[in-house]
């Protein structure tokens, strides 16, 4: 199986990424104590056991989770994974240097003060292992879902005392089916199977493939010629990323092409991130006036029009559970209501404009985007001068808020389809860090914050998105974001493919756990 694609992954390290893409990939070659299934539409979010028995038992109001761990698991070199194992894998999350992906662990699992992981502080005495199957969490509050949230990257076993300076980066042990064979960053990699990996301990993964090869660094327009084209090793080949390039989505109409394309929403929501430290972001009515101009129009057209999105207006998507459907700054098309965004300009005294820099990826596309973005805040003297950050280390960038601007194009996916993974991680103001961090707007709004607490210690999983949804709406009057695009995948994929759907986590790409080669002869 070939993977073609433009973008690097940012870390082979579970608790360093933290994007769809790797996501994705991590489930080749690690696995967690429960994880989304392997299907097409809402199959594909449910949460499965993976290593763990079940989803977890929990105890003390919630506030206890207790896990045990199947039997015959092992790492790539053949020894058992443990309860220590798993713990030791979730203790790197506090890691300041390391722990820089998914911040559920740090957010949820009680730990004492100035705990800074294994390599520095030692033991996590707030995670027990009674015994090597048997892993009990203790949280700071209850949470009801918490058997969603160890399916996160940083709960993926290691052995102790491994993974310190990078390792993880250049050389993973593998739990999962695969893994890495060799590795060149930003040009290729490759997994061969892990033999220890036991298929009957694993309902998920089918591993059907024997190789999986990726080459990186492609130019997205080529990929697109090599993916329609078909040929040779091409025929067994998929693309990675966000599918094909806005210019070929005219191109794929065709009966024989349209027979490998793949698309729908990808659950992910493209939005401006306003910095709410940086004056004059700083005021309210500055950001509504920013959220009334901006164009969502031109913003669907710079991604290839509405094959490839379709504007936003709530940061929550579509596929999110409890998701409301409502529209806070409403323009007639998406165009922009310039008269309304002037007169909350002339309220907060910046009638006569600034200068604010945008933060974007190195990708044509996000130039179409920042550029839009230009031309929409031009009519009100807003000079926006765009910053270009590399693709693959972009995400690192503007969660570290010393190298922050004051605003950012990015996008958010639900790492589960709940509210509990949209709203807190992007506006809970205590959850604000130095490094990894998702609350891009600095938003810490007293308000915001308590309600977080409220629906979160609702015991009702249904109750609390439904509450998620009514929040989405209060965090939307503060503006601290401009909700752009919900995206969707457009993708065609190789004619000797099989088993390919696209799963509605990890950005709504294909689902690498499950798909194979129609005919392996021909690879």
């Amino acid at each position: 199986m070939r993977v073609l694609t433009s973008v690097a992954f940012s870390h082979l390290d579970p608790a360093r990424g933290f994007d769809g893409g790797v996501n994705n990939f991590y489930r080749l070659i690690y696995r967690t104590l429960t994880t989304q299934g392997a299907a097409p539409g809402k199959g594909g979010t449910t949460i499965r056991p993976d290593l763990a028995t079940d989803t977890g038992t929990p105890s003390d109001g919630g506030k206890t989770w207790t896990f045990t761990l199947k039997k015959g698991l092992r790492f790539q070199n053949g020894d058992l994974i443990t309860s220590a194992d798993v713990k030791f894998g979730v203790s790197r999350a506090w890691d300041p240097e390391i722990g820089i992906g998914s911040p559920y662990a740090k957010q949820l699992i009680d730990a004492p003060d100035g705990y800074q992981g294994p390599y520095a502080s030692g033991d996590l005495p707030t995670i027990k292992t009674p015994d090597a199957r048997t892993i009990v969490f203790r949280l700071k509050k209850p949470y009801a879902d918490f058997g969603s949230v160890v399916a996160q990257p940083s709960f993926v076993p290691f052995p102790k005392g491994t993974g310190s300076k990078g390792e993880f980066d250049r050389a993973p042990i593998a739990s999962g089916p695969y893994q890495v064979a060799s590795y060149k960053r930003g040009a290729s990699l490759r997994l061969d199977r892990n033999k220890h990996w036991d298929p009957g301990t694993d309902t998920v993964r089918k591993a059907l493939p024997d190789h999986f090869a990726w080459t990186f660094g492609l130019d997205g327009a080529t990929i697109d010629e090599r993916m329609i084209a078909g040929q040779g090793d091409d025929a067994s080949a998929i693309a990675g990323g966000s599918g094909i390039q806005p210019a070929t989505v005219a191109r794929i109409q065709t009966p024989a092409l349209r027979k490998r394309t793949l698309t729908g929403l990808t659950g992910c929501t493209t939005y401006l991130g306003l910095n709410t430290t940086k004056k004059p972001l700083d005021r309210v009515a500055v950001r509504r006036a920013i959220a009334y101009a901006v164009n969502k129009a031109t913003q669907v057209d710079a991604v290839g029009g509405t094959a490839k999105a379709q504007q936003a207006t709530s940061i929550q998507p579509p596929t999110v559970a409890g998701r409301k459907a409502y529209d806070p700054y409403p323009s007639e098309g998406g165009k922009g209501d310039l008269a309304a965004a002037r007169r909350l300009l002339g309220e907060a005294g910046a009638r006569g404009g600034f200068t604010l820099t945008l933060d974007i990826r190195s990708q044509p596309y996000m130039q179409a985007q920042g550029v839009a973005i230009q031309q929409a805040l031009a009519p009100l003297k807003i000079k926006v001068k765009l910053n270009t950050i590399d693709t693959a280390t972009y995400y690192e960038a503007i969660g570290t808020p010393s190298q922050q601007h004051d605003a950012a194009i990015t996008g958010w996916c639900p790492d589960w389809p709940s509210g509990a993974t949209f709203l807190p991680p992007l506006f809970d103001g205590r959850n604000i860090t130095a490094k990894g961090n998702s609350n891009l707007a600095q938003l810490d709004d007293k308000e915001v914050n308590e309600r977080i607490d409220e629906i979160a210690a609702m015991k009702d999983v249904d109750e609390q998105n439904a509450a998620y949804g009514e929040l989405d709406e209060q965090i939307m009057k503060l503006a601290p974001v401009v909700p752009l695009m919900y995206e969707k995948y457009v993708g065609v994929v190789g004619s000797n493919i099989a088993g390919a759907y696209l799963h509605a986590g990890f950005s709504g790409g294909i689902d690498l756990v499950s798909v194979g080669l129609a005919d392996p002869g021909r690879s």
